[in-house]
């Protein structure tokens, strides 16, 4: 096992708790990267440039450490969502969202700047959302409020309860980690999972 640190570039609690699940030993570092989409900015772009982004803004204070950044953009129809913030912006990405199909981007960048290594991947999950109605609307974000999440959508909660349909090749990807590229690029930088 390397030596090097690891850091988890990030203020996502749902971040942290899934890259626990691979067992390493990591610290968290608040990447400060503005989130802003450009004009123009497409919602796989826009989550490519700001995992990039806050994964060489944590390496730059960190330069021997191996970095993992990562974001989420719903994406509707080409449309970027963020995370909702509100109560009523949330209400308003659902009813958009109900009968739809949304594509949740998921960015992976994997830096160390005293390396050179670099990498980054995108994790597109199609989801499908069923027809819901304003009080399953309601309900669901008066128990889960989840104005945190790209499209409102926490999945691995009550939100499980607004979809018809999930498809990815990498599950955790939807909930904003994906694991299955975050552990092929660890071991591509030398940071093998399962190592004894």
């Amino acid at each position: 096992m390397t030596s090097r640190p690891l850091i988890l570039g990030s203020t996502s609690a749902y971040r942290r708790e899934l890259l626990q699940r691979l067992r390493l030993p990591f610290e968290v570092v608040a990447p400060d990267v503005d989130e802003t989409p450009h004009a123009g900015e497409r919602p796989p772009e826009l989550a490519r440039r700001l995992a990039l982004a806050k994964a060489r803004a944590v390496a730059q204070r960190h330069p021997s450490a191996l970095v993992i950044g990562s974001d989420q953009v719903a994406d509707l129809g080409g449309e970027p969502l963020g995370k909702p913030g509100t109560h009523e912006r949330a209400v308003e990405q659902l009813r958009r969202m109900r009968g739809r199909t949304v594509i949740f981007q998921t960015a992976l960048a994997v830096v160390c700047l005293e390396t050179g290594f670099e990498q980054l991947d995108l994790a597109p999950v199609r989801v499908r959302f069923r027809e819901l109605s304003d009080t399953e609307i309601e309900t669901y974000l008066r128990a889960e409020t989840p104005y945190d999440c790209a499209g409102s959508a926490k999945s691995e909660g009550l939100g499980i309860a607004l979809l018809e349909s999930i498809e990815s090749d990498d599950p955790t990807a939807l909930v904003g980690l994906p694991l299955i590229r975050t552990a092929r690029m660890l071991r591509a930088a030398g940071w093998p999972v399962l190592s004894a």
